[in-house]
């Protein structure tokens, strides 16, 4: 455990470090030239109230160091040692793809222990991919997310936990200021083990597909999504249909 933090520590050092070579050999204006932030005020049918920053700073116009915050303790994640998501990565801008690996780690115990003993930083590990997609006419997204344990605060009976989540969305734009699109989403446990001997088998949570609306001015606007949730009703561990609404804003 000492070690993994040591190294999380190191890391992050490196980066940051970079960083502040960079900035100390350009001017105010010009560094605040290549940051971009965005916030999401996202809230859904099963995290609940989940707010999102990301952010990025650019090197050149196609690679930029990117960073990202997710507040999962805002809504269902409270009960998950107050839930707490923080990340770093790489973005590379390729014609109207841009490709954006990060980095990501949590606070909390969903993960250390299946929410069942406290709340620890470094509770686990979150490799994800994201890809947005934009042109004149269509507007895309996909995002992969493996959430591992990293450590394991578990007692005898106790599991760790690892999930898999993704989603993937393709709409059209009729005009700036209305898209209509289909969104799909998966969340399932993976897997874990299990104090005292055995593992965790798959768990399915929801398989979310439904319709989007999206409005915006600008960099600001509002999505709509809803639909169905697959998966079956009698062994899913979340309940509820598909609905999802996200504020969003560059700041």
């Amino acid at each position: 455990m000492k070690l993994r933090k040591q190294l999380l520590q190191i890391i992050i050092a490196v980066i940051f470090g970079n960083l502040t070579m960079q900035a100390q050999t350009a001017g105010k204006e010009a560094i605040e030239d290549k940051i971009s932030i965005v916030l999401s005020l996202n809230h859904d049918a099963f995290f609940g109230f989940n707010p999102t920053m990301t952010g990025a700073y650019s090197f050149t116009e196609t690679d930029a160091f990117t960073f990202y915050g997710i507040q999962w303790g805002a809504g269902t994640g409270r009960d998950w040692g107050q839930w707490t998501e923080f990340g770093l990565g790489y973005n590379k801008t390729i014609g109207n793809f841009n490709i954006n690996p990060q980095l990501g780690f949590t606070m909390g115990s969903l993960l250390s222990s299946g929410a069942q003993g406290r709340g620890i930083v470094g509770d686990g590990i979150v490799p994800n991919l994201t890809v947005n997609y934009g042109s004149d006419v269509l507007e895309g997204q996909f995002y992969y997310g493996y959430y591992a344990s990293l450590s394991n605060e578990t007692t005898v009976g106790q599991s760790t936990n690892n999930y898999v989540h993704y989603w993937a969305n393709l709409g059209a734009k009729f005009n700036s200021f209305f898209s209509v699109g289909a969104h799909v989403e998966q969340l399932y446990l993976s897997g874990g083990e299990t104090n005292g001997g055995g593992s965790l088998d798959r768990a399915d949570g929801y398989l979310w597909l439904g319709p989007y609306l999206q409005f915006k001015k600008g960099a600001t606007g509002l999505r709509f999504s809803f639909g169905a949730n697959l998966e079956d009703k009698t062994t899913r561990f979340a309940a509820n249909d598909f609905y999802k609404l996200t504020f969003f804003v560059s700041l």
